[in-house]
């Protein structure tokens, strides 16, 4: 019998065990000496993943704490412990329990749920920060590493629409196109399906820029409002667009998640 000056708590957990581990701590401070050894099993998914951990439990006297949703690895693990006179505590199991209670639909009972769930999270804040960073060709180098690179005329809703796809993960940058500067060489570096040219109708896209002049106290831009310089703009950008060879959106009249469902269309089929 392995012989321990400790109590022993085995943690056997399908994911990485870190939720029962706290558990077990938390209830450990509330002795006097606080002291225990824990032994996590992480990943245990099946049952030959336990059997070794259940036999060692019953020779230190040890008890077990799972976090497992998988009902066959549970109940395995019940019946198995209980013929050894093994102590053992459900973290998950009484939680899922209530909570089916109230949940229109029953638990997935799937390992690792929590992570994936945190993956996307930072997925998403790492996303948005790439959008801010490389927002109006601030930086041509976010063109080579993003996602998708979206590109029009002034006011066409480019950022807006970077800022939505960066909330489903899809790092965006955009890239303003005007006559009187010279595109990006990074758009002429990646490949095709990875760029989305925006275009509009010219009377939505004068009215739009008009309110924004009034929403900015500014009267001394005519040309951004002139008739002729958004057409000359609107047929500049189509010249770059089909020299890129993207696809082009025609965003008159939508609203911006439709046009960002267009360009997430767009992304899968790349």
């Amino acid at each position: 019998m392995k012989i321990t000056t400790k109590p022993v708590v085995y943690i056997i957990s399908d994911s990485i065990g870190e939720t029962a581990e706290f558990v077990v701590r938390a209830a450990a401070s509330q002795f006097n000496s606080g002291r225990v050894e824990i032994r996590r099993i992480p990943f245990a998914r099946e049952k030959e993943h336990i059997t070794e951990v259940i036999e060692e439990a019953g020779e230190t006297r040890g008890i077990i704490v799972y976090t497992l949703v998988l009902p066959k690895v549970k109940e395995y693990l019940e019946e198995e412990a209980a013929k050894l006179g093994i102590p053992t505590v459900d973290i998950m199991g009484p939680i899922l329990k209530t909570m089916a209670r109230v949940f229109p639909e029953p638990p997935h009972l799937k390992p690792g749920l929590v992570y994936k769930l945190d993956e996307e999270y930072y997925r998403k804040v790492e996303a948005i920060d790439f959008a801010v960073r490389y927002d109006d060709g601030k930086d041509p180098r976010g063109v080579l590493w993003a996602d998708v690179v979206i590109i029009g005329v002034s006011r066409t809703s480019k950022t807006p629409l970077c800022m939505y796809l960066a909330h489903r993960g899809i790092k965006a940058a955009n890239v303003p196109l005007v006559p009187e500067v010279k595109p990006a060489e990074e758009l002429f570096q990646i490949p095709a399906q990875r760029i989305v040219g925006l275009t509009i109708n010219p009377d939505q896209l004068a009215r739009i820029r008009q309110e924004r002049l009034k929403n900015l106290g500014l009267k001394g831009r005519a040309d951004y409002v002139n008739p002729r310089r958004i057409e000359a703009e609107l047929e500049y950008a189509e010249e770059i667009m089909q020299q890129l060879q993207c696809p082009i959106v025609q965003i008159s009249s939508k609203a911006v998640e439709e046009t960002a469902g267009e360009i997430m269309q767009i992304i899968k089929k790349g």
